[in-house]
Protein backbone atom coordinates (compact mmCIF):
# COMPACT_ATOMS: atom_id res chain seq x y z
CA UNK A 1 0.00 0.00 0.00
CA UNK A 2 1.24 3.47 -0.82
CA UNK A 3 1.73 6.19 1.76
CA UNK A 4 -1.45 8.04 2.71
CA UNK A 5 0.31 11.25 1.70
CA UNK A 6 -0.20 11.77 -2.06
CA UNK A 7 2.72 12.60 -4.33
CA UNK A 8 0.90 15.51 -5.92
CA UNK A 9 2.57 18.45 -7.68
CA UNK A 10 4.87 20.26 -7.39
CA UNK A 11 6.84 17.36 -5.90
CA UNK A 12 5.51 14.60 -8.17
CA UNK A 13 7.04 13.64 -11.51
CA UNK A 14 5.32 10.71 -13.18
CA UNK A 15 7.40 8.48 -15.42
CA UNK A 16 5.45 6.79 -18.21
CA UNK A 17 6.96 3.68 -19.76
CA UNK A 18 5.87 3.82 -23.40
CA UNK A 19 5.18 6.79 -25.63
CA UNK A 20 2.10 5.84 -27.69
CA UNK A 21 -1.26 7.56 -27.80
CA UNK A 22 -2.22 6.37 -24.32
CA UNK A 23 0.96 7.93 -22.94
CA UNK A 24 0.12 11.09 -24.86
CA UNK A 25 -3.32 11.32 -23.24
CA UNK A 26 -1.86 10.58 -19.80
CA UNK A 27 0.63 13.42 -20.31
CA UNK A 28 -2.12 15.79 -21.44
CA UNK A 29 -4.16 14.98 -18.32
CA UNK A 30 -1.05 15.49 -16.20
CA UNK A 31 -0.43 18.94 -17.67
CA UNK A 32 -3.94 20.00 -16.73
CA UNK A 33 -3.36 18.72 -13.19
CA UNK A 34 0.02 20.42 -12.81
CA UNK A 35 1.90 17.12 -12.79
CA UNK A 36 5.15 16.75 -14.73
CA UNK A 37 5.79 13.70 -16.91
CA UNK A 38 8.83 11.87 -18.26
CA UNK A 39 8.13 9.64 -21.25
CA UNK A 40 10.43 6.66 -21.90
CA UNK A 41 9.71 5.73 -25.50
CA UNK A 42 11.64 2.48 -25.71
CA UNK A 43 13.05 3.78 -28.99
CA UNK A 44 9.67 3.37 -30.71
CA UNK A 45 7.61 5.97 -32.58
CA UNK A 46 6.14 8.05 -29.80
CA UNK A 47 3.19 10.46 -30.22
CA UNK A 48 3.50 11.30 -26.51
CA UNK A 49 6.79 13.17 -26.88
CA UNK A 50 5.04 16.29 -28.21
CA UNK A 51 3.24 16.86 -24.91
CA UNK A 52 5.60 15.36 -22.31
CA UNK A 53 7.80 17.53 -20.10
CA UNK A 54 10.84 15.31 -20.63
CA UNK A 55 11.62 12.44 -23.02
CA UNK A 56 14.03 9.51 -22.93
CA UNK A 57 14.12 8.18 -26.49
CA UNK A 58 16.11 4.98 -25.91
CA UNK A 59 15.34 1.23 -25.91
CA UNK A 60 13.89 -0.44 -22.82
CA UNK A 61 16.96 -2.70 -22.49
CA UNK A 62 19.40 0.21 -22.32
CA UNK A 63 20.94 0.34 -18.79
CA UNK A 64 21.76 4.05 -19.13
CA UNK A 65 18.15 4.80 -20.10
CA UNK A 66 16.88 2.88 -17.07
CA UNK A 67 19.19 4.79 -14.71
CA UNK A 68 18.26 8.12 -16.29
CA UNK A 69 14.52 7.37 -16.15
CA UNK A 70 14.58 6.39 -12.50
CA UNK A 71 16.69 9.40 -11.53
CA UNK A 72 14.14 11.87 -12.92
CA UNK A 73 10.86 10.56 -11.48
CA UNK A 74 9.03 10.00 -8.21
CA UNK A 75 6.54 7.36 -9.40
CA UNK A 76 6.10 5.32 -12.58
CA UNK A 77 3.33 3.79 -14.63
CA UNK A 78 2.91 2.10 -18.03
CA UNK A 79 0.90 2.98 -21.12
CA UNK A 80 1.08 -0.49 -22.69
CA UNK A 81 1.79 -3.93 -21.30
CA UNK A 82 4.27 -5.42 -23.76
CA UNK A 83 7.32 -4.27 -21.84
CA UNK A 84 10.07 -6.71 -20.80
CA UNK A 85 9.49 -8.05 -17.30
CA UNK A 86 13.15 -7.34 -16.50
CA UNK A 87 12.62 -3.65 -17.24
CA UNK A 88 9.51 -3.49 -15.07
CA UNK A 89 11.28 -5.19 -12.16
CA UNK A 90 14.29 -2.90 -12.47
CA UNK A 91 12.10 0.22 -12.40
CA UNK A 92 10.13 -1.09 -9.41
CA UNK A 93 13.36 -1.62 -7.49
CA UNK A 94 14.20 2.07 -7.62
CA UNK A 95 10.81 3.83 -7.61
CA UNK A 96 7.14 2.93 -7.01
CA UNK A 97 5.60 1.40 -10.17
CA UNK A 98 1.82 1.18 -10.50
CA UNK A 99 0.41 -1.16 -11.60
CA UNK A 100 2.94 -3.63 -10.23
CA UNK A 101 5.25 -5.76 -12.39
CA UNK A 102 3.38 -8.85 -11.18
CA UNK A 103 0.00 -7.49 -12.35
CA UNK A 104 1.39 -6.35 -15.71
CA UNK A 105 3.13 -9.69 -16.22
CA UNK A 106 -0.12 -11.59 -15.77
CA UNK A 107 -1.93 -9.41 -18.30
CA UNK A 108 0.83 -9.42 -20.94
CA UNK A 109 0.71 -13.19 -21.40
CA UNK A 110 -2.47 -15.11 -22.26
CA UNK A 111 -1.30 -18.27 -20.51
CA UNK A 112 -0.69 -16.46 -17.24
CA UNK A 113 -3.89 -14.46 -17.67
CA UNK A 114 -6.06 -17.55 -18.21
CA UNK A 115 -4.47 -19.37 -15.28
CA UNK A 116 -5.01 -16.30 -13.09
CA UNK A 117 -8.73 -16.21 -13.97
CA UNK A 118 -9.05 -19.94 -13.38
CA UNK A 119 -7.22 -19.83 -10.03
CA UNK A 120 -9.44 -17.03 -8.73
CA UNK A 121 -12.71 -18.53 -9.94
CA UNK A 122 -13.42 -15.67 -12.32
CA UNK A 123 -15.67 -16.72 -15.24
CA UNK A 124 -13.58 -17.15 -18.38
CA UNK A 125 -13.53 -18.91 -21.73
CA UNK A 126 -12.49 -22.56 -21.75
CA UNK A 127 -8.88 -23.02 -22.83
CA UNK A 128 -5.99 -25.43 -23.31
CA UNK A 129 -2.26 -24.64 -23.24
CA UNK A 130 -0.40 -25.56 -26.41
CA UNK A 131 3.35 -26.05 -26.90
CA UNK A 132 3.42 -28.66 -29.67
CA UNK A 133 1.45 -30.12 -32.56
CA UNK A 134 0.56 -33.04 -30.31
CA UNK A 135 -0.89 -30.66 -27.70
CA UNK A 136 -2.92 -28.93 -30.41
CA UNK A 137 -4.21 -32.22 -31.80
CA UNK A 138 -5.30 -33.37 -28.34
CA UNK A 139 -6.95 -30.03 -27.53
CA UNK A 140 -8.79 -29.90 -30.85
CA UNK A 141 -10.08 -33.43 -30.33
CA UNK A 142 -11.31 -32.58 -26.84
CA UNK A 143 -12.83 -29.31 -28.00
CA UNK A 144 -14.61 -31.06 -30.90
CA UNK A 145 -15.64 -27.78 -32.49
CA UNK A 146 -14.52 -24.28 -33.38
CA UNK A 147 -11.92 -22.44 -31.37
CA UNK A 148 -9.35 -19.66 -31.52
CA UNK A 149 -5.62 -20.33 -31.37
CA UNK A 150 -3.78 -17.39 -29.81
CA UNK A 151 -0.11 -16.74 -29.13
CA UNK A 152 0.73 -16.73 -25.43
CA UNK A 153 2.71 -13.47 -25.78
CA UNK A 154 2.27 -10.11 -27.52
CA UNK A 155 -1.13 -10.40 -29.14
CA UNK A 156 -3.54 -7.48 -29.56
CA UNK A 157 -6.09 -6.15 -32.05
CA UNK A 158 -6.54 -9.63 -33.51
CA UNK A 159 -2.82 -10.17 -34.11
CA UNK A 160 -1.29 -13.53 -33.24
CA UNK A 161 -4.52 -15.49 -33.50
CA UNK A 162 -6.46 -17.61 -35.95
CA UNK A 163 -9.92 -19.14 -35.83
CA UNK A 164 -10.12 -22.91 -36.24
CA UNK A 165 -13.25 -24.71 -37.39
CA UNK A 166 -12.07 -27.99 -35.86
CA UNK A 167 -11.33 -29.96 -39.00
CA UNK A 168 -7.86 -28.53 -39.73
CA UNK A 169 -4.65 -30.54 -39.66
CA UNK A 170 -3.02 -29.68 -36.31
CA UNK A 171 0.50 -30.47 -37.59
CA UNK A 172 0.13 -28.00 -40.45
CA UNK A 173 -1.50 -25.36 -38.26
CA UNK A 174 1.21 -25.56 -35.59
CA UNK A 175 4.03 -25.52 -38.14
CA UNK A 176 2.70 -22.28 -39.62
CA UNK A 177 1.78 -20.57 -36.35
CA UNK A 178 5.28 -19.28 -35.50
CA UNK A 179 4.98 -19.23 -31.71
CA UNK A 180 6.59 -21.46 -29.04
CA UNK A 181 3.49 -21.46 -26.82
CA UNK A 182 -0.16 -20.73 -27.43
CA UNK A 183 -3.62 -20.92 -25.94
CA UNK A 184 -6.50 -22.65 -27.69
CA UNK A 185 -9.77 -21.09 -26.56
CA UNK A 186 -13.21 -22.49 -27.14
CA UNK A 187 -15.25 -20.39 -29.55
CA UNK A 188 -17.89 -18.50 -27.56
CA UNK A 189 -21.22 -17.75 -29.26
CA UNK A 190 -21.84 -14.33 -27.77
CA UNK A 191 -24.59 -11.76 -27.99
CA UNK A 192 -22.36 -8.74 -27.39
CA UNK A 193 -18.86 -7.76 -26.38
CA UNK A 194 -18.70 -5.33 -23.49
CA UNK A 195 -15.98 -3.88 -21.30
CA UNK A 196 -15.71 -2.24 -17.91
CA UNK A 197 -13.01 0.23 -16.88
CA UNK A 198 -12.22 -0.24 -13.21
CA UNK A 199 -9.88 1.91 -11.11
CA UNK A 200 -8.36 0.95 -7.77
CA UNK A 201 -6.59 3.49 -5.61
CA UNK A 202 -3.66 3.31 -3.24
CA UNK A 203 -6.09 2.85 -0.33
CA UNK A 204 -7.91 -0.06 -2.01
CA UNK A 205 -10.98 2.00 -2.91
CA UNK A 206 -12.36 0.71 -6.21
CA UNK A 207 -14.67 2.43 -8.70
CA UNK A 208 -16.09 1.35 -12.05
CA UNK A 209 -17.33 3.17 -15.14
CA UNK A 210 -20.54 2.28 -16.95
CA UNK A 211 -20.03 -0.74 -19.23
CA UNK A 212 -19.24 -0.02 -22.87
CA UNK A 213 -20.77 -2.03 -25.69
CA UNK A 214 -18.03 -2.68 -28.23
CA UNK A 215 -18.17 -3.45 -31.93
CA UNK A 216 -15.07 -4.46 -33.88
CA UNK A 217 -13.99 -4.06 -37.48
CA UNK A 218 -11.20 -6.33 -38.74
CA UNK A 219 -10.56 -7.40 -35.11
CA UNK A 220 -9.93 -3.77 -34.06
CA UNK A 221 -12.34 -1.77 -31.93
CA UNK A 222 -14.65 0.20 -34.22
CA UNK A 223 -17.18 1.85 -31.91
CA UNK A 224 -17.90 1.85 -28.20
CA UNK A 225 -21.50 2.58 -27.22
CA UNK A 226 -22.01 3.94 -23.71
CA UNK A 227 -24.02 3.09 -21.77
CA UNK A 228 -24.05 -0.44 -23.14
CA UNK A 229 -27.49 -1.65 -24.19
CA UNK A 230 -27.67 -4.44 -21.64
CA UNK A 231 -29.93 -5.40 -18.76
CA UNK A 232 -29.24 -3.61 -15.44
CA UNK A 233 -28.40 -6.90 -13.70
CA UNK A 234 -25.79 -7.65 -16.40
CA UNK A 235 -24.20 -4.23 -15.87
CA UNK A 236 -24.09 -4.87 -12.12
CA UNK A 237 -22.56 -8.30 -12.65
CA UNK A 238 -19.90 -6.94 -15.02
CA UNK A 239 -18.89 -4.23 -12.54
CA UNK A 240 -18.67 -6.79 -9.73
CA UNK A 241 -16.44 -9.10 -11.77
CA UNK A 242 -14.19 -6.20 -12.78
CA UNK A 243 -13.77 -5.31 -9.10
CA UNK A 244 -12.88 -8.92 -8.32
CA UNK A 245 -10.20 -8.88 -11.00
CA UNK A 246 -8.67 -5.64 -9.68
CA UNK A 247 -8.70 -6.87 -6.10
CA UNK A 248 -7.23 -10.28 -6.99
CA UNK A 249 -4.38 -8.52 -8.80
CA UNK A 250 -3.87 -6.18 -5.81
CA UNK A 251 -4.07 -3.54 -8.51
CA UNK A 252 -3.31 0.17 -8.35
CA UNK A 253 -4.38 2.15 -11.40
CA UNK A 254 -6.92 1.84 -14.21
CA UNK A 255 -7.74 -1.55 -15.68
CA UNK A 256 -9.83 -2.61 -18.69
CA UNK A 257 -11.80 -5.86 -18.40
CA UNK A 258 -13.32 -7.18 -21.63
CA UNK A 259 -16.27 -9.60 -21.58
CA UNK A 260 -18.33 -11.83 -23.82
CA UNK A 261 -22.03 -11.52 -23.03
CA UNK A 262 -23.67 -14.86 -23.80
CA UNK A 263 -27.29 -15.22 -24.97
CA UNK A 264 -28.29 -16.54 -21.54
CA UNK A 265 -27.13 -13.30 -19.90
CA UNK A 266 -23.96 -14.74 -18.35
CA UNK A 267 -20.55 -13.12 -18.74
CA UNK A 268 -17.10 -14.51 -19.51
CA UNK A 269 -13.91 -12.49 -19.15
CA UNK A 270 -12.09 -12.41 -22.48
CA UNK A 271 -9.05 -10.21 -21.84
CA UNK A 272 -7.57 -7.83 -19.26
CA UNK A 273 -5.63 -4.65 -20.10
CA UNK A 274 -3.44 -3.20 -17.30
CA UNK A 275 -3.68 0.42 -18.49
CA UNK A 276 -6.12 2.89 -20.02
CA UNK A 277 -8.07 1.16 -22.78
CA UNK A 278 -9.44 2.10 -26.20
CA UNK A 279 -13.00 1.42 -24.99
CA UNK A 280 -12.51 3.98 -22.22
CA UNK A 281 -11.73 6.92 -24.52
CA UNK A 282 -15.30 8.17 -24.25
CA UNK A 283 -14.52 9.19 -20.66
CA UNK A 284 -12.49 12.15 -21.94
CA UNK A 285 -15.68 14.02 -22.85
CA UNK A 286 -18.61 12.11 -21.38
CA UNK A 287 -17.60 11.43 -17.76
CA UNK A 288 -16.75 13.58 -14.76
CA UNK A 289 -13.26 12.02 -14.57
CA UNK A 290 -11.48 10.66 -17.63
CA UNK A 291 -9.70 7.32 -17.47
CA UNK A 292 -6.39 9.18 -17.90
CA UNK A 293 -6.93 11.50 -14.96
CA UNK A 294 -8.11 8.47 -12.99
CA UNK A 295 -4.88 6.66 -13.78
CA UNK A 296 -2.86 9.60 -12.49
CA UNK A 297 -5.00 9.91 -9.36
CA UNK A 298 -4.49 6.23 -8.57
CA UNK A 299 -0.76 6.22 -9.34
CA UNK A 300 -0.03 9.39 -7.37
CA UNK A 301 -2.19 8.38 -4.42
CA UNK A 302 -4.94 11.00 -4.79
CA UNK A 303 -8.59 10.13 -4.08
CA UNK A 304 -10.30 8.63 -7.13
CA UNK A 305 -12.65 10.83 -9.12
CA UNK A 306 -16.31 10.37 -9.96
CA UNK A 307 -17.03 7.97 -12.82
CA UNK A 308 -20.50 9.41 -13.46
CA UNK A 309 -21.60 9.42 -17.09
CA UNK A 310 -22.69 12.92 -18.10
CA UNK A 311 -24.25 12.08 -21.47
CA UNK A 312 -24.79 9.14 -23.81
CA UNK A 313 -21.79 8.79 -26.10
CA UNK A 314 -20.43 6.77 -29.00
CA UNK A 315 -16.67 6.55 -29.39
CA UNK A 316 -15.62 6.09 -33.03
CA UNK A 317 -12.09 4.82 -33.66
CA UNK A 318 -10.35 6.72 -36.47
CA UNK A 319 -8.16 4.19 -38.27
CA UNK A 320 -5.66 4.74 -41.04
CA UNK A 321 -8.05 3.44 -43.68
CA UNK A 322 -10.09 6.63 -43.22
CA UNK A 323 -7.12 8.62 -44.55
CA UNK A 324 -7.18 9.68 -48.21
CA UNK A 325 -3.51 8.73 -48.45
CA UNK A 326 -0.74 8.28 -45.87
CA UNK A 327 -0.46 11.98 -45.14
CA UNK A 328 -3.91 13.34 -46.03
CA UNK A 329 -6.59 12.98 -43.34
CA UNK A 330 -10.31 12.80 -44.03
CA UNK A 331 -12.36 15.95 -44.38
CA UNK A 332 -13.13 16.78 -40.75
CA UNK A 333 -15.72 19.44 -41.64
CA UNK A 334 -18.75 17.10 -41.28
CA UNK A 335 -17.56 16.19 -37.78
CA UNK A 336 -17.29 19.84 -36.74
CA UNK A 337 -20.64 20.61 -38.35
CA UNK A 338 -22.21 18.01 -36.08
CA UNK A 339 -21.73 20.34 -33.11
CA UNK A 340 -21.62 17.53 -30.50
CA UNK A 341 -18.76 15.47 -31.93
CA UNK A 342 -15.31 15.94 -30.41
CA UNK A 343 -12.14 15.08 -32.31
CA UNK A 344 -9.03 13.60 -30.68
CA UNK A 345 -6.01 13.08 -32.94
CA UNK A 346 -2.87 11.31 -31.77
CA UNK A 347 -0.23 13.24 -33.73
CA UNK A 348 0.78 10.30 -35.91
CA UNK A 349 2.16 11.40 -39.27
CA UNK A 350 1.30 8.44 -41.47
CA UNK A 351 -2.22 7.03 -41.80
CA UNK A 352 -1.49 3.47 -42.90
CA UNK A 353 -3.87 0.53 -43.03
CA UNK A 354 -5.76 0.05 -39.79
CA UNK A 355 -3.44 2.08 -37.60
CA UNK A 356 -5.13 3.92 -34.73
CA UNK A 357 -4.84 7.58 -35.70
CA UNK A 358 -7.37 9.10 -33.32
CA UNK A 359 -10.94 8.85 -32.14
CA UNK A 360 -14.09 10.93 -32.05
CA UNK A 361 -16.58 11.10 -29.20
CA UNK A 362 -20.09 11.71 -30.49
CA UNK A 363 -22.35 12.99 -27.72
CA UNK A 364 -26.12 13.20 -27.81
CA UNK A 365 -29.30 13.44 -25.83
CA UNK A 366 -30.06 9.89 -26.93
CA UNK A 367 -27.81 6.94 -27.64
CA UNK A 368 -29.66 6.21 -30.88
CA UNK A 369 -28.93 9.70 -32.22
CA UNK A 370 -25.25 9.49 -31.32
CA UNK A 371 -24.89 6.06 -32.92
CA UNK A 372 -26.66 7.12 -36.12
CA UNK A 373 -24.38 10.15 -36.46
CA UNK A 374 -21.25 8.11 -35.74
CA UNK A 375 -22.17 5.54 -38.38
CA UNK A 376 -22.89 8.31 -40.90
CA UNK A 377 -19.44 9.82 -40.36
CA UNK A 378 -17.78 6.43 -40.69
CA UNK A 379 -19.64 5.67 -43.92
CA UNK A 380 -18.74 9.07 -45.35
CA UNK A 381 -15.01 8.64 -44.66
CA UNK A 382 -14.78 5.01 -45.78
CA UNK A 383 -16.72 5.68 -49.01
CA UNK A 384 -14.96 8.92 -49.92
Amino acid sequence: MASSRPLHAPHCIVGVIGGGQLGRMIALAARRMGVRTVIWTGGLEAPAVEVADEVIDLPFDDPAALKDFCSRITVATVEFENIPRETLEAVAQCTPLHPSPAAISICQNREREKNFLKTHGIPHTGFALISSAADLASAMEELAGPGVLKTADFGYDGKGQIKLDGGENPVEIWASFDAPRAVLEAWVPFEKEISVMVARGADGVTVTYDPAENRHRHHILDVSIVPARIAPNVATQAAAIARRVAEALDYQGILGVEFFLKPDGSLLVNEIAPRPHNSGHHTLDACVTSQFEQQLRAVIGLPLGSTRLLTPVVMLNLLGDFWQDETTPPDWLPLFQDGEAILHLYGKRHGRGRRKMGHANILGSSLESALTRAEALKTLWLNR
